[in-house]
């Protein structure tokens, strides 16, 4: 057993610190006035329904994870081309992905009233109790993914430690429970988009557009499926992808370092244990942060902002000093490089919030452009959008290749001669810039988080009829929740980009080792020479070399044109499942106007269960094929074309679907407050032509923003840890 440095034991005491917090805000938030019994009545069918949701998608994602699990039980003991812990980590992952969101949505449920009955009194405090209850799901998600990987380090050293290579078999044996991760995140975030955005876009067109009544109002029959959605969707997705993302940069950076640093068992340790320490302070500093957010009575959407960037910038600032501290105490060779990689991920994950904030919300030209194009029509608003959202997408992308790129070089001291020693530490570069990025997350999550709350807050002050100075409070919460989600979705999927290419590395790794294997079991290679090839004494170049991994090969093409067409082929089946399901929410709200008399009276009650019911079976069918798409294209590409075939696709799929993302998040949260911006009262406001032109847009932009987009952060990601998995099967067959 590997002797564990005493340092290592602050991540289980950093977890179980989230998780005590998390408790703490949430028994806080419950003490707080749920408000009136009309307010407590709404906010009660919109918990029935959420939780009804989650349960009926558990039962249907239990099913694939035992599929799955069985399936990694029989490569693993019958096929032998699979470590035996595989199965149990995956399960372990996607658990405890799933309880994140579960918590996250259950505090969420529970808070949105409390805010409104909160916003009575004062700005600050629905922003205090709606804020402090999105930590708990970025509390929890740190708490848990910190306890899931000290608990399986700690299980695993107990078995391997001793072994000459028990560090890199314990590493990349742990990156499989990130596949338990993503898989769960991805139904999460698929099925919660289709569940959200059927309900969104039958609400609006009906609604608003044909029946011409406010958002939220308690005529409309879509209205309580609408506010589930938003939890569904945003919190539980959220939560979900998050986890995943969290606990894969931690794990990819730590398989690196076991490699990286190889050759010095006790230097190994700590390039191992780094990323962990990192984030563990990151969860005390993100607390300070959260305890600095504060606002003052009449604050505006930039006012707001602001107070929520004075807690996320403090965390950062406060991170990136303590990383200087932690890498030299750690006594790392490079610690000073080290730490300004870490600050490029942390910069960078700051700038492309800054950049979405800038390009989606109401305080700025660009969306403001797309309310002033309403004045010519629907069409136009949509033109705008799209041209807004693909303009949108060049800060995020060239602020990732700069990061890439400088995290790479501080961390091999600007070594370009391509080593294989300079290739493995600049790749633990930019795997601990991921880590850096998502250090904050317990603060930059709550900020994410936040938005669905403030939303259904907006929707219980307006169908309990509370006052036009509540809800003029409310309206600005949750113009300021359209922000900071959109924020959160550009933060999440510049997080993925450097994750998944971290975890390209670590792909190599994982078919090193199968190759070790095979060769431990007789199996011989050979190169194109002829020459026998050991895997054991190659370096990360000479098995591109082996595998022929270049641009001219036709494998590496072919699997970056699939790659490439996943992500739109990804989105266009997201895209059309929202349609259908949007298009039987629309038929039964306009059955229920036209069959219930006195609905829009007011003298009678809509059936909100059967809206619900129709977005539950809508998003439980649908999510399946795109979900599954995910697994299945790494196992084939992997099966035809191998290795190379393989890192064509992950890079393909990379390239193609952060571009993608990042143009859908954004285009979708710039029509959602060019609406927002009319609201306001500017282009004739509610009610006006304008309105009607943007509520157009923002219904075409709610799948793009909230199913597909974000959603394609997780694919990317998924692909790669799935190729990971299969790294046995995919040399088995080579």
């Amino acid at each position: 057993m590997n002797n564990i440095p005493l340092v290592f034991w602050l991540v289980p005491l950093a977890s179980i610190t989230a998780l005590g917090m998390a408790w703490y805000f949430f028994r806080t938030m419950m003490r707080q006035e749920e408000g009136t019994d009309r307010m407590k009545d709404i906010a009660a069918h919109v918990r029935k329904g959420a939780m009804a949701y989650l349960k009926q998608q558990y039962k249907v994602v239990g099913i694939v994870f035992i599929v799955l699990a069985l399936v990694f039980s029989f490569m693993a003991y019958v096929m032998k081309v699979q470590n035996p812990w595989v199965p149990f980590a995956f399960l372990t992952g996607g658990l405890f992905s799933g309880l994140a969101g579960f918590f996250g949505m259950k505090t969420a449920t529970y808070a949105s009233a409390r805010t409104a009955n909160a916003a009575r009194k004062g700005l600050d405090s629905g922003l205090r109790i709606a804020f402090r209850s999105g930590a708990v799901m970025g509390l929890v998600v740190v708490g848990l993914g910190l306890l899931d990987i000290a608990l399986w380090f700690l299980i695993l050293n107990s078995y391997y430690g001793g072994h000459p290579t028990a560090l890199v078999t314990i590493t990349t044996t742990m990156l499989t429970f990130g596949m338990g991760a993503s898989t769960q995140a991805l139904f999460a975030r698929v099925g919660g988009g289709i569940y959200t955005k059927a309900a969104d876009v039958g609400a609006d067109l009906v609604g608003k557009v044909e029946a011409d009544i406010p958002e939220d109002d308690p005529r409309n029959p879509a209205t309580i499926a609408d506010n589930v959605g938003d939890n569904v969707g945003d919190v539980a997705g959220m939560g979900a992808d998050l986890y995943e993302s969290y606990c894969g940069s931690i794990l990819s950076t730590a398989a690196l370092g076991a490699t990286a640093f190889a050759l010095n068992g006790e230097l190994q340790l700590k390039a191992v244990i780094a990323p962990m320490i990192i984030a563990s302070v990151g969860i005390f500093l993100s607390l300070a942060g959260i305890y600095a957010v504060r606002t003052k009575e009449g604050a505006g959407t930039r006012q707001l902002l602001r107070s929520l960037g004075l807690g996320t910038n403090l965390s950062a600032v406060l991170i990136a000093a303590a990383t200087f501290a932690i890498l030299y105490l750690l006594d790392m060779p490079g610690w000073l490089g080290l730490s300004f990689s870490v600050v490029t991920g942390l910069a960078a994950g700051v700038i492309i919030g800054q950049a979405t904030e800038y390009f989606t919300s109401q305080s700025y030209k660009p969306t403001q452009s797309i309310a002033q194009a309403s004045q010519t029509g629907s069409a136009t608003v949509i033109i705008k959008g799209i041209g807004t959202g693909m303009i949108s997408t060049m800060v995020p992308v060239v602020t990732i290749c700069v990061a890439i790129m400088l995290s790479y070089m501080f961390a091999n001291g600007f070594d370009l001669s391509m080593s294989a020693a300079s290739i493995s530490r600049g790749l633990y570069g930019i795997g601990i810039a991921a880590v850096g990025m998502l250090s904050t997350l317990g603060i930059t999550l709550a900020t994410d988080a936040y938005g669905p709350i403030a939303d259904n807050a907006g929707g219980n002050a307006e169908m309990s009829g509370l006052g036009e100075d509540v809800r003029k409070r409310t309206d600005a919460l949750d113009a300021l929740g359209n922000t900071t989600a959109a924020t959160g979705k550009g933060f999440a999927i510049g997080s993925a980009a450097l994750t998944a290419l971290a975890l390209l590395a670590s792909y190599i790794e994982e078919i090193k080792i199968a190759m070790i294997r095979a060769v431990e079991e007789g199996r011989t290679f050979v190169d194109a020479a002829g020459s026998a090839f050991n895997p054991s004494e190659a370096g990360i170049s000479d098995f591109m070399s082996f595998f022929q991994v270049t641009l001219i090969n036709p494998k590496v093409l072919t699997g970056a044109f699939i790659g490439a067409m996943a992500a739109f082929l990804f989105c266009g089946l997201t895209m059309g499942a929202v349609g259908r399901a949007a298009g039987a929410m629309v038929d039964e709200v306009r059955r229920q106007f036209r069959e219930i008399k006195g609905i829009l009276e007011g003298k009678a009650t809509p059936d909100y269960g059967r809206c619900v019911a129709i977005s539950t079976r809508s998003a439980q069918r649908e999510m399946i094929l795109p979900s599954l798409l995910a697994i299945i294209i790494p196992v084939v590409v992997g099966v035809v074309l191998g290795v190379a075939g393989v890192l064509g696709l992950l890079t393909g799929g990379l390239a193609a679907g952060f571009t993608l993302a990042i143009f859908m998040s954004n285009a979708g949260g710039a029509w959602d407050n060019a609406k927002k911006y009319v609201e306001e009262g500017n282009y004739g406001g509610k009610g006006s032509t304008c309105h009607k032109a943007t509520i157009v847009g923002d219904t075409v932009g709610d799948p793009f923003k909230d199913t597909s987009g974000p959603s394609l952060n997780i694919l990317i990601k998924l692909m790669s840890m799935v190729s990971i998995v299969m790294a046995g099967l995919t040399v088995a067959c080579c």
